[in-house]
């Protein structure tokens, strides 16, 4: 009966551990056997198999004292009993210990406990322990997103940034050698490939963890793109929170960010995926405020430099409405500039006003209305704020517009009363609202543009 018993666990674990392993990540297999709780269950089973084997004898022999049979029939029942009891929770146990977010949660447990025992006498092999895990994990949101499991893949994310900021909180403690490129990480698949100067900057600056987890970041961005968005849009929080908690004090740490952001937008543009774009763009935009705050000026301009480039990109591939979201998001990182951050106004300015500067040639400008949009918005700010200087530059840009389409971007803008986009939508931002007590601007505004026009001559198509 006990040998039975036996056979039946260890089929049953077997079947689920290796559907598990299949399913989601090979490495499965490896944590389920190290878990201290199957290695005492099973050998119970098999020392209480050992004991029946030998009690049997035991007891048929002749001239055996009545003491030690009675004793050894004893300790078999109690044996045999318990491991019956055990069966059912057992066979519960090892379910929930194969779900998916419990297998997460080991592995990321796993993997810090690697980084925080690491120690001069252990360096390399915590290293690759780490890298291990941080591959396992990659591993299972890949699978899950392959799966349709969205909900698995974003609990991988979420341990995998889990892991990079409990990571990043410890950092300054860890010994020098941590740091290092050894044999093991060279020789890991998002480093082998990497060029001498690349793999110096990883070298001198000690972020290979980092590196690593943006990298499966970045390659998550890409399998989630055109059929895993939330995924993708989680990604972009995650990476804009890290970024935002600790990039002030880590600037290698923020470089690597926007590096990672400027990647998930080539990917998915790539893509074509303008909407897991358009959302990546929204959380670009925030780590910029967040940097806003902590007096990052050049970081604000260059994201919003980045903002332009890849809003353009977006333009020339026919995904008009990433011009149009760039437009948006430079114009409200102008508004909070002026108030938060007033050495960034006028770079950031510049780089509304040159938006549409290579596509302002078009035949057909429909795409560039958003851009204007944006400007006029942000010259309603600067006439209530009597910001003369910065007016006339927006104004001898607004001047190169046909006035028909400014009048007709004016009574869109007039006629948007919901701060919030009419559908369900990531953003929920009404690109064309403006605040009420803005809105009176617009006829000041225009008053400029018509006065300063150039008088239109017969016949120009300019005039219509």
């Amino acid at each position: 009966v006990v040998a039975a018993v036996l056979a039946i666990a260890t089929t049953v674990v077997a079947i689920v551990v290796e559907l598990a392993a299949t399913r989601f990540s090979h490495e499965i297999t490896g944590l389920f056997l190290r878990e201290r709780v199957n290695f005492i269950v099973l050998r119970l089973f098999v020392l209480t198999t050992v004991q029946c084997v030998w009690i049997g004898p035991a007891l048929s022999g002749p001239g055996i004292d009545a003491i030690l049979p009675q004793a050894g029939f004893a300790i078999t029942l109690a044996l045999v009993s318990l491991c019956l009891l055990l069966l059912i929770p057992y066979i519960y146990y090892v379910f929930t210990f194969l779900s998916p977010i419990s297998v997460i949660e080991r592995i990321t447990q796993d993997a810090y406990r690697h980084v925080v025992s690491v120690n001069a006498d252990n360096i390399a092999v915590r290293q690759q322990l780490v890298e291990g895990a941080i591959d396992e994990l990659q591993d299972v949101a890949r699978s899950a997103i392959t799966q349709g499991d969205r909900g698995i893949a974003m609990a991988s994310v979420d341990a995998l940034s889990g892991l990079l900021t409990e990571y990043l909180k410890v950092r300054d403690e860890l010994p020098m050698g941590w740091f290092e490129i050894t044999e093991g990480v060279a020789a890991d698949a998002d480093f082998v490939a990497l060029s001498a100067e690349t793999m110096t900057e990883v070298r001198d600056k000690g972020i290979w963890l980092e590196r690593k987890v943006f990298r499966r970041f970045m390659s998550l961005v890409g399998q989630s793109a055109l059929q895993a968005r939330d995924v993708a849009n989680l990604v972009a929080i995650r990476t804009q929170q890290i970024a935002s908690e600790f990039g002030s004090e880590n600037p290698n740490l923020l470089e690597m960010a926007l590096r990672a952001f400027n990647s998930y937008l080539r990917v998915t543009i790539s893509a074509r995926d303008a909407r897991t774009a358009y959302f990546l763009m929204n959380q670009y935009r925030l780590l910029a405020e967040q940097m806003m705050r902590a007096s990052r000026t050049d970081t604000v301009v260059q994201i919003a430099e980045h903002l332009k480039t890849y809003g353009q990109t977006g333009h020339s591939m026919g995904m008009d409405i990433l011009l149009e979201t760039a437009s948006y998001d430079v114009k409200t990182m102008v508004e909070m500039a002026y108030f938060d951050c007033p050495e960034a106004v006028d770079p950031l300015l510049d780089c509304l006003l040159q938006l549409d500067i290579e596509i302002k040639e078009e035949q057909e400008q429909d795409s560039l209305l958003g851009v204007r949009r944006s400007q006029m918005q942000v010259a309603t700010l600067l006439i209530a704020n009597n910001d003369e200087a910065r007016l006339q530059r927006v104004v001898d840009d607004l001047l190169g517009e046909r006035m028909s389409r400014l009048e007709r971007l004016r009574t869109i803008i007039m006629s948007e009363e919901q701060s919030q986009f009419a559908e369900l939508a990531d953003r929920g931002a009404n690109f064309a609202y403006l605040e009420p007590e803005r809105r009176q601007y617009l006829s000041v505004l225009f008053d400029r543009l018509r006065a300063a026009a150039p008088p239109a001559h017969e016949g120009d198509p300019s005039a219509i």
